[in-house]
């Protein structure tokens, strides 16, 4: 029986396959067989190939045979078996004379056709190419970034240990005691921060392993400020906690701003055996740090303390960490403890 005009499922077929063709993106109409049904203008122009003259070419034989990647081909076969549909698979297009192409593409099965019909299938295909491109260029220069950041970092560091020793052979030579004092913690400030500078030169971007982090800023303060024959040692006690980097950053300038002052006033005159600690604890609440000494602690004749440099820049730091600082009498020593929760 011939089939009129306005015979809904003529005109269904007749309008899907004006679709594909005039689809804005890739889109290809397969049967059961990967035979091309329909294709839209886009798929033939985007890739370079001839709409054929008359029936269905292969999906295998179209180009020189580009698409004829098995994976792909069982793929859409299982699809047409009714199996579930292909989200996005993967796959690189080779060409002759022409660049590879990433692709993503999609394929699932029409069923509104009826239980009789002809299976097809559509098959969407998105060139990303441009796009992975881009991604691999971003992530060239963020490594040639993160390589030109440590070499800074590096720079800076050895030219605030000149700038240190300069200090320091300033301070050996000048007569007023004064100015041997000021220049001899002019000469710790610097060496604080070139120290902190190395210690970033070699951590990671991003995300901050605390323990490793404090014990190598704990083995390089050693090394540069504690003598060879000092009886004086400083450990790093610490959990496995993990901060970003900007974090690290304030911890770590508060760390070595507080041994660093332990180191200065903690043992008078150097001789005397003592251990410095740095300890942090993450807790449900926030997180705790503590450096603690067992030097000659508070003075004994009730004294005010008076606050120096040191203490402000561990609580401008501790300020930026939304923490609080605590000074106690260790008993011996001192211990000063930062808190933020």
């Amino acid at each position: 029986m011939d089939r009129s005009p306005q015979d809904p499922i003529v005109s269904t077929s007749t309008l899907a396959l004006a679709l594909i063709i005039s689809s804005q993106a890739p889109v290809v109409l397969l049967d059961s067989e990967t035979r091309v049904v329909a294709a839209s203008t886009t798929f033939y122009r985007d890739f370079k190939l001839r709409r054929g003259g008359g029936g269905r070419p292969l999906l295998a034989d179209l180009g020189q045979g580009e698409w004829g990647v098995p994976q792909l081909l069982r793929l859409l076969r299982t699809v047409t078996d009714g199996e579930p549909q292909i989200e996005a698979y993967e796959m690189t297009l080779v060409r002759p004379g022409e660049a590879d192409c990433q692709l993503v593409l999609g394929a699932h099965r029409l069923d509104y056709q009826g239980p009789d019909a002809e299976v097809l299938v559509v098959m969407t295909v998105t060139d990303v190419t441009a796009a992975r491109l881009a991604g691999q260029q971003n992530d060239e220069l963020l490594r040639e970034k993160q390589l030109l950041m440590k070499e800074l970092q590096h720079r800076v560091a050895n030219s605030l240990q000149i700038i240190a020793s300069v200090l320091l052979q300033s301070a050996r030579k000048v007569n007023s005691e004064e100015a041997r004092r000021h220049l001899n913690d002019a000469h710790h400030r610097v060496m604080s921060v070139a120290t902190l500078q190395r210690q970033l030169a070699i951590t990671q971007v991003g995300e901050v392993p605390l323990r490793s982090y404090f014990s190598e800023l704990c083995e390089s303060i050693s090394a540069s400020m504690i003598p060879e024959n000092s009886q004086l040692s400083l450990l790093a006690d610490v959990d496995t906690s993990i901060v970003d980097a900007r974090a690290s950053v304030s911890l770590g300038l508060i760390v070595t701003e507080l041994v660093i002052n332990s180191l200065k006033h903690a043992y008078p005159g150097g001789g005397r055996p003592g251990q410095i600690t740095v300890t942090y604890r993450s807790q449900d609440t926030g997180w705790v740090l503590t450096v603690e000494d067992d030097g000659i602690g508070f003075p004994k004749d009730g004294e005010t303390i008076k606050p120096g440099l040191g203490t402000g820049i561990v609580e401008a730091l501790a300020g930026q960490l939304d923490a609080l600082v605590e000074i106690a009498d260790a008993q011996p020593g001192t211990r000063v403890t930062i808190t933020h929760s």
